[in-house]
């Protein structure tokens, strides 16, 4: 083996007089765990799980611990993170008695959270501190239901900022930008690579029409107890995707208007609406390449009354995202089900 400093030249990436990492060629390695700590529990910390539904009020208090390594490695723009970390939460209860208010406290930890299981949810214990009083068990099981969902739901959203750089997003965004703007500038001549790049991949499939490869549909069949109509208003109704999401939506109610769900994680444009019976969208996530758009459509059947049948297909679905991450299909598939016609269930009282 080589001494330091006496490879072969060919494989010698040499340093830069002004110190510059050219293209970020050099591995550009990031300690990402106080950017996590800070992260996790502004994502955690202060969430409500419930406000007083059945006399209790349930929330998150604060990020207690967080062990284990976080780090991002940059190289050519390309983003490899890399973490294993352990959490806890606290969390509190309260519910009102003869004698006054009673309050319980808990725990929800995580035991192993890692990039090589970025496409799964961790596993999430939750317990008591203390005595497991009825009013404990109550809130356990409370949080069990309605917290965990939510919980993992704000893990996946670290989960998907570490894979863009965690912080050295910003980072990167600022290197891409000057070629962008060199490019574009009056009287440039354009380069070699832009002369001969092939067209996107999204326009060739687009140009072959019913050729589709990577791409997928998502088909699922739902059951509610409840009218039709009372399902699509939640559906279409903003302050109610804030409550049962417990995140930012932006929803018009009109064809060809615009809607943000998920703190903006989802954009689309609604193309048909008919009260009670149908919601057709087209509909992408943030992390989706840059002009890609599924389309989801949303038939409402109710074949006896209080009992609605949805059924859903969301065509043209990316098998990756823009980051290379290959779970587009399965996180979609399950988010549909989990984070939304799950709450609406658990939150509306219209579950089976």
């Amino acid at each position: 083996m080589a001494k330091y400093g006496e490879g072969d030249k060919r494989w010698i990436v040499e340093e830069r007089a002004d110190g510059t990492n050219v293209h970020n060629w050099h591995w550009a390695e990031r300690d990402c765990l106080e950017w996590s700590r800070a992260r996790l529990s502004s994502l955690l910390a202060g969430l409500t799980v419930l406000d007083g539904e059945g006399g209790l009020t349930l929330r998150t208090v604060a990020l207690d611990k967080l062990d284990g390594e976080a780090y991002v490695n940059i190289r050519k723009g390309k983003v490899i993170p890399g973490y294993e970390l352990s959490l806890t939460l606290s969390w509190e209860a309260e519910a009102a008695s003869e004698s006054g208010a009673v309050k319980v406290a808990g725990a929800a930890e995580v035991p192993y959270l890692a990039d090589e299981n970025a496409d799964e949810d961790p596993e999430l214990r939750i317990t008591v501190r203390g005595d497991e009083t009825p009013l404990a068990l109550r809130a356990k099981d409370a949080f069990l239901a309605r917290g965990k969902p939510l919980v993992l739901e704000k893990i996946q959203e670290f989960v998907a900022a570490m894979a863009k750089g965690g912080p050295a997003k910003d980072e990167l965004e600022s290197k891409k930008t000057p070629a962008k703007v060199a490019a574009a500038a009056p009287g440039a001549a354009p380069a070699k690579e832009e002369v001969v790049a092939p067209a996107p991949a999204a326009e060739k499939k687009k140009a072959k029409g019913k050729d589709k490869d990577g791409f997928k549909t998502i088909e699922m069949t739902e059951k509610f107890y409840c009218r039709s109509k009372d399902i699509y208003e939640i559906l279409m109704d903003e302050n109610r995707w804030k409550g049962f999401t417990q995140s930012n939506a932006r929803i018009s109610r009109e064809v060809g208007g615009e809607f943000s769900l998920f703190d903006g994680s989802i954009t689309g444009v609604n193309e048909e609406l008919q009260e009670g019976k149908l919601i057709a969208q087209k509909w992408r996530f943030g992390s989706w390449p840059d002009g890609l758009h599924s389309s989801v459509r949303l038939t409402f059947d109710e074949p006896e009354s209080g009992v609605t049948i949805i059924k859903l297909k969301q065509t043209d679905v990316p098998e990756e995202d823009k980051y290379g991450n290959s779970t587009v299909v399965e996180n979609t598939e399950r988010g549909w089900r989990e984070l939304i016609f799950q709450r609406i269930r658990g939150v509306f009282g219209f579950g089976i």
